[in-house]
């Protein structure tokens, strides 16, 4: 069967075999491709399902974050994971727990990061400034980012 012919439920159910997404998301998504009309109005038929869908568990907010968060971890830190989560949606509790255990290793993720894209020490004030946005610009925190760029270990 062609995209263009599916139900909702079936459209649903393909994102979701995609990849975990938040209520929002899918209800974002989901809106696109339906018929709004006065008699029978699109929200109410999207949010009846996306119940049903959370009902059978298949549709779980904590689930898409973590998701989320642990598929992009190893590249950002822990203020862009939070934008991406909120980019999509995810409810501030469910944010909040993914990024719960994230926090812990943000230097060991940082250094990692500035290791593969850069390798050795600035030479200069101008290259540390240029790693530190780099790095500011993978959303990890002020005080991060001056510890790995000045070489100092995690303490």
């Amino acid at each position: 069967m062609s995209p263009r012919g599916l139900s909702l439920k079936a459209r649903a159910l393909r994102f979701l075999a995609m990849r975990e997404h938040s209520r929002a998301e899918l209800a974002r998504k989901l809106a696109r491709h339906v018929e709004d009309t006065p008699e029978d109005p699109a929200g109410p038929r999207i949010e009846r399902l996306l119940d049903e869908l959370s009902a059978h568990g298949l549709l779980d907010e904590q689930r898409a974050a973590d998701a989320l968060v642990s598929a992009q971890a190893h590249r950002f830190g822990a203020l862009q994971l939070r934008q991406r989560l909120r980019a999509r949606g995810v409810a501030h509790e469910a944010a909040a727990a993914a990024l719960a255990g994230v926090a812990a290793g943000e230097f060991e993720r940082a250094k990692a990061v500035w290791q593969r894209r850069f390798g050795a020490p600035a030479a200069d004030a101008a290259e540390r400034a240029r790693q530190a946005r780099f790095l500011a610009g993978r959303g990890f925190s002020a005080d991060v980012i001056h510890r790995v760029v000045r070489g100092l270990d995690d303490s």
